[in-house]
């Protein structure tokens, strides 16, 4: 179906990555959110009441994530949940043989049965700095494709075995790299809370791959080469 105007006005508007995008990709990109908005079902939350720029800003930027690869629009994903701002969510945490149950602030999270939630502000705050390397759509978006070959391991599916090896080596190496800085106190370009576990590491360098290009080509080379390869984007050059 053709993609309304008014939606049109709302990518140039609300989503700054957009604009950056070469006109065949654009195209892509529109036809990617036409088949996201048929397919998933948005609801407020916390007394929010979704409009078509919630839904257009959100799909949108998840469906970066899904230009020039041949593969479906998050399958598995079935219902987007927004709330106005950040939230409080149940946590269960295990301290040794102790089950702790808390509550934890949240800007998103990623279901692997088929939901995602967020939190407009968080949202929003993308438009105002789109190069900040901090997008949370992009990154809840991430944990879904890592979760479509069954198994969050911060490795989603990469098609040909080969990638495999890649993947682990050079993502391995890197989020070590990170853990080693956390833990001695050092500086580092990539944000802290990627060395959370390997599926923290995967979403938040795809963070900084779509926001931060250029420093993540310079600064990594061939972690922006490996997933370059994977999103089949160079998002460096626009």
């Amino acid at each position: 179906m053709p993609f309304p105007p008014a939606w049109a006005k709302i990518l140039d508007e609300r989503v700054p990555l957009a604009r950056a995008l070469p006109e065949a990709d654009r195209h892509e990109l529109e036809q990617l959110v036409v088949v996201f908005l048929d397919e998933k079902t948005f609801e407020g939350a916390g007394g929010l009441t979704i409009t078509d720029e919630m839904r257009v800003t959100i799909a949108a930027q998840a469906c970066l994530l899904l230009l020039h690869r041949d593969t479906d629009v998050y399958p598995d994903l079935d219902t987007v949940v927004v709330y106005p701002s950040a939230y409080v969510a149940p946590e269960t945490r295990h301290e040794g043989p102790v089950v702790i149950e808390d509550e934890s602030v949240r800007l998103g999270e990623s279901w692997q049965r088929g939901l995602v939630v967020l939190a407009w502000d968080a949202v929003r705050g993308t438009m105002v700095n789109e190069r900040d390397g901090h997008n949370v759509v992009l990154h809840e978006f991430a944990h879904q494709l890592d979760a479509e070959d069954g198994v969050v391991d911060g490795a989603p599916d990469l098609g040909k075995r080969a990638r495999y090896a890649t993947w682990a080596r050079v993502l391995g190496d890197a989020y070590a790299d990170l853990v080693a800085r956390i833990h001695a106190g050092r500086d580092t370009d990539i944000d802290a809370y990627g060395a959370t576990s390997p599926p923290e590491f995967f979403a938040v360098v795809t963070e900084m791959f779509f926001e931060k290009p250029a420093r993540l080509k310079a600064r990594h080379p061939e972690l922006y080469a490996t997933l370059a390869d994977f999103y089949q984007q160079d998002p460096a050059a626009l």
